[in-house]
Order: C-alpha cells, then sequence, then structure tokens
C-alpha cells in the first residue's frame, strides 16, 4: 500500500510525580486528548507501550484496562514491553498495523507509573531490563552500568571530567519552554561541575530521573481523515527496529550501539532520505552517555566524537544537529516505557507549527543500552 500514514492526533500529561492518578487515569488523560485532537477517530487497535507495570503498579493486561476504562470495550488491545524502547515498540506495531491495511485507525499510548513504588524498589524493577541471569543478580543496575560505560568511554577517548556537561545543558535550556516538562529551568556548566556523584563519573545531571507520565498518538492514513481536519500532516516516513546483545559483556564492542545504527540505516531507507536531511534528532538519553553514543551510531558524529557534537553547542538550537527539543528525557522526565510516545507527540508538535520551515525528525528509543533500539522518522505529508 502507498498510502501516507499520518499522526492525525496527538495528547500528553505532564511528566512529573501524579501521586493522585493510577496508570489506567494517566493513559486515559493522554487517549482522550489524542482522539480529540484527530477529530474523533475512533481506533480500531490500541497499542500500549508501558515497561513496568507488573512490577510497580501491580499491573498487567494493561491493553484489556486502558480499553475498558476509556470506553473501548470490543477493540483489539495489547501492551507491548521493549524496557525503555516499549513507547518505540508500541508506535512501530500501530504504524504496521495501518500500513498493513489491516487497521484503519490506530491508537499508541505509552505510559508508566513510577511513583506507585519508591526508593531501592524502583531500582530494582529498572535492573529487571538487564540479564537476570548474568548482571542483575551481581547488583548491576541500569545506573552502575551506564557509570562503567561512560567511565569507559571517557578512558578510552580522553574526554575531560566537563565533557558531558553540553549533553544535560542544553536538555534544560530546551525545557523551559516546555508546559509538561518536569524540569522548566535551565542549568550552567557551573551546575553540572558541582552536581553530586550518583555512580562516578556519572553524577545527577548525567542522569535521567525517572517519572510519572502518559502520551498518545492516532495514526491513520491519509485519506481516512475526517473532512474538518485542520493540522499540518505529519507522516511517518521511515520506522525500523532492531536488537543486540542483553548483555554488554557478550558485545565485542560496548561503547558501540550496533542496534542503534542499523535502525536508523533501515528508517533513512524506507524514508528514502540521507541523514543530511535530519532537521533535529531526538536520542533516548536516560543517561549523558546513551546521548553520546547514539548521536555516533545515527552517524553525526564519528567513534569517540558525540561528546564534541555537545560540547561545542553543535546539538543546541541552531547547531549542527539541535536535539532534545523538548528537554528530552533528562529535563522533561523520563517516563519509562513511555519515551518513544512522548518523542514523537513533542516532535509531531514542531512540525506541526505553522512559524517553521518544513522539517525532518529523527526519534529514536533504546530499550538497556541499545539492547533494542527502535528509529522512526517524521516529515510533512
Amino acid at each position: 500500500m502507498t498510502e501516507s500514514i499520518v499522526i492525525a492526533g496527538i495528547g500528553q500529561t505532564t511528566v512529573g510525580e501524579h501521586w493522585e492518578f493510577s496508570i489506567r487515569e494517566l493513559a486515559h488523560f493522554a487517549l482522550e486528548a489524542a482522539v480529540k485532537d484527530a477529530g474523533g477517530l475512533r481506533p480500531q487497535a490500541l497499542f500500549v507501550g508501558n515497561m513496568l507495570a507488573p512490577n510497580l503498579s501491580r499491573q498487567a493486561h494493561l491493553g484489556a484496562l486502558i480499553a475498558d476504562f476509556s470506553g473501548l470495550i470490543g477493540i483489539e488491545a495489547v501492551s507491548i514491553e521493549a524496557a525503555g524502547a516499549s513507547g518505540g515498540a508500541a508506535l512501530r506495531q500501530g504504524y504496521l498495523a495501518v500500513k498493513s491495511g489491516m487497521v484503519d485507525v490506530a491508537l499508541v499510548v505509552g505510559v508508566e507509573k513510577f511513583t506507585d513504588l519508591v526508593d531501592a524498589k524502583v531500582e530494582d524493577a529498572l535492573a529487571t531490563a538487564t540479564d537476570s541471569d548474568f548482571e542483575a543478580v551481581q547488583g548491576l543496575t541500569p545506573t552502575s552500568q551506564a557509570a562503567m560505560l561512560m567511565q569507559r568511554y571517557m578512558h578510552e577517548y580522553k574526554v575531560p571530567a566537563d565533557g558531558f556537561a553540553g549533553f544535560p545543558v542544553t536538555a534544560h535550556a530546551n525545557a523551559v519552554d516546555n508546559p509538561n516538562a518536569m524540569f522548566q529551568r535551565a542549568i550552567k556548566e557551573a551546575n553540572y561541575l558541582r552536581a553530586g556523584m550518583v555512580a562516578p563519573p556519572l553524577n545527577m545531571f548525567d542522569a535521567a530521573p525517572p517519572a510519572d507520565g502518559a502520551a498518545a498518538i492516532i495514526l491513520t492514513r491519509s485519506e481516512l481523515l475526517p473532512a474538518h481536519y485542520h493540522h499540518r500532516l505529519v507522516r511517518v516516513s521511515g520506522s525500523a527496529s532492531a536488537s543486540d546483545m542483553l548483555t554488554l559483556h557478550d558485545r565485542q564492542d560496548p561503547l558501540s550501539f550496533d542496534a542503534a545504527y542499523r535502525s536508523v540505516e533501515i528508517a533513512l531507507q524506507k524514508a528514502n532520505i540521507t541523514r543530511e536531511q535530519i532537521d533535529f534528532f531526538e536520542y533516548h538519553d536516560a543517561y549523558s552517555i546513551y546521548a553520546a553514543l547514539s548521536l555516533e551510531a545515527a552517524g553525526f558524529a564519528e567513534k569517540g566524537k558525540g561528546w564534541e557534537l555537545a560540547r561545542d553547542g553543535e546539538i543546541a538550537k541552531g547547531g549542527k544537529i539541535p536535539c532534545t527539543i523538548a528537554g528530552g528525557l533528562k529535563a522533561r522526565g523520563y517516563p519509562g516505557g513511555a519515551t518513544g510516545v512522548y518523542q514523537a507527540v513533542e516532535a509531531a508538535s514542531k512540525l506541526r507549527d505553522e512559524s517553521v520551515p518544513d522539517q525532518i525528525a529523527l526519534i529514536q528509543s533504546l530499550g538497556g543500552p541499545a539492547s533494542t533500539a527502535v528509529t522512526h522518522i517524521l516529515s510533512l505529508d
């Protein structure tokens, strides 16, 4: 089929500590907004991206739960889990469903509720994204794993102590204008240098804060849009997913995000564009080291040079490849499995803006250290 698959509706909640709402309520707020934004299109299928609800909220079977709570009983409804890439994977499943012609309208919801548990229990839950038999059993957490990657990267490529400061500084600067961001305040490099260590050399500004949130997207074919639809049409022009070894110690080079590279290459091919045509990149900055490695995997920097793009301001607005346009995981907050849907909502919102020239967005969400990588390219139809 050759019809354009477009993002007809978008919706999101603020990212933060939503103690007063359940996971089903958060999902409903986002999907209700997306359906309204799409002119009332009713979905035939619901794909829910979630990472940790069975661990944190004691709730599995989110597809049926959310469909029921939102008045969508009877539709196809399933949940998709791929660690931090769950939202991106759900978006891809929705895209494939509509692209195949088996579904006319798909609803994609990414949702996570971290505040149902606190402290070490959250870290334990996050550790389920690592290899339970060979990593988590030794006490490894995603944060300590990222710290080891960062330590090795800094040693290998002679990166100074402040070498990663540009990543959180850029993210926080961009979040100032995002009303849904957890942290709407800019920081300076001096703040980074004074920050306490989480797991040396990774400090508190190198790690994105886990937070509650939900985002939703309505996908359909362009000819099925309601007559009164008034937004600029944002098309999903490329979609790809790839996987790598789960355990870092099995990889030939742990400082190479091969799955991220493969998914970008396939998405570019599907979209029939080159990376030089990309106007901005939403990488998965759960940790600053992930941002550097993602820039390299996507081909925007040579190996060992990703951190220099942040240092030199090339990822800021007006730079070579602007990133984290709405604050990224670091300043918008890290809503776990909802991340990939938030990225799509934020990118689509920017592309819809008629005050800016036509642009092309590259968005990528990662499960663990790119054990899963899901990449989408969004452009105007």
